[in-house]
């Protein structure tokens, strides 16, 4: 394993992190520079007044373009590291302040990776780790001395060999088949390397390294089944995720659909996995219409100014634009589709 620091530091005081790591473990520990190539055993502290990313394994060091109050570097760092490491990521959040590193903690996540949270009673300041586990995106929450244990555990799974594709296990159909008895959904035609991630991410938590007995857990917890639901529906978006896509929207498909409609003409539009979606809990999010501050990363200050209104913890959109919005859980598989529309999208 790498380890890459990333804390919130003052940007005109130099840190004395590295020095003070360097003499707590035999791995080699260094200020992060541009460019820096992460090798195993290593551990890399970011310097004052940097912005970091990974790409290709390579540390990527900037100079913040944003204010000290408004940067989130710990979401920034570890969205880029679920993008460039998929499911060997590992994200981890210690005490801390405010809501830095909740939404990094969903795209690890949902990219197959482990998240991993300081106990919040064990913290000196629990706001980053409440604000993790109320989202809902904490794989493990540990005092941080059980933390090793937990990450050489993760890696074990990690280094041992894929199973061979092609067939589905007995023990694989049996969970398969409970999750559809419970929940009324089948999952049989998910990509199974993902479903197999997900499984083996909640048997690791109890201790389980067998499907058939994994199996027999859930039909003895009819609550585990639940969460392994939850866990196979993990959302990892962000506004505007897709830049180009909403620019082509902007720019050449709304003028057109525009074009020969009145005045008072209500337009109607479906965004299906999203005003609509299998997971009742994620609609409930988008029906309150609440985010962490941390969405200024990828919201500009105007639109903000326009359709949210800004509370003590994060922001609300605007209740008119809510009261426009029919939010419901719904199968597209399976339930009626909304009929008269004039555009109708997948989740973006």
């Amino acid at each position: 394993m790498a380890f890459v620091l990333v804390s919130h530091l003052d940007p005109d005081h130099v840190s004395i992190l590295t020095e003070i790591l360097q003499r707590t473990t035999t791995m080699s520990v260094v200020e992060a520079r541009d460019q820096m190539k992460v090798a195993p055993d290593c551990v890399y502290v970011i310097p004052p007044n940097r912005d970091m990313a990974i790409f290709h394994g390579v540390l990527q060091l900037s100079v913040p373009d944003q204010p000290r109050g408004q940067r989130m570097p710990i979401d920034a760092f570890l969205r880029s590291l679920a993008e460039d490491q998929g499911e060997q990521a590992i994200g981890i959040i210690l005490s801390g302040t405010g809501t830095d590193g909740t939404l990094g903690l969903r795209a690890i996540l949902g990219s197959g990776g482990v998240s991993l949270v300081q106990e919040p009673a064990s913290a000196k300041y629990d706001g980053m780790p409440n604000s993790v586990i109320q989202a809902g995106y904490a794989s493990h929450v540990l005092p941080v001395e059980k933390m090793p244990e937990a990450l050489l555990s993760g890696i074990r799974a990690l280094n041992q060999p894929p199973p061979p594709l092609p067939t589905v296990t007995s023990g694989l159909n049996r969970i398969l088949m409970q999750l559809r008895s419970a929940t009324g959904h089948d999952f049989t035609q998910y990509k199974k390397s993902t479903i197999g991630r997900r499984i083996e991410r909640r048997m690791s938590m109890h201790n389980i390294e067998d499907k058939e007995v994994y199996a027999r857990y859930l039909k003895e917890h009819p609550a585990e089944v639940q969460l392994l639901f939850k866990e196979l529906l993990i959302n990892v978006t962000n506004f505007f995720r897709d830049a180009e896509a909403f620019a082509v929207l902007k720019q050449d498909i709304l003028p057109k659909l525009f074009a020969d409609k009145p005045e008072d003409y209500v337009f109607r539009v479906w965004v299906a996995g999203c005003a609509t979606d299998l997971d009742d809990d994620a609609i409930g999010v988008a029906r309150a219409g609440f985010y962490p501050p941390n969405i200024a990363q990828d919201v500009d200050p105007e639109r903000l100014r326009r359709f949210f209104t800004k509370e003590d913890s994060g922001y609300r959109v605007k209740k008119n634009i809510r009261e426009m919005v029919v939010f419901a859980t719904q199968n597209v598989i399976k339930d009626p589709p909304f009929t008269r529309l004039d555009l109708l999208s997948a989740a973006t």
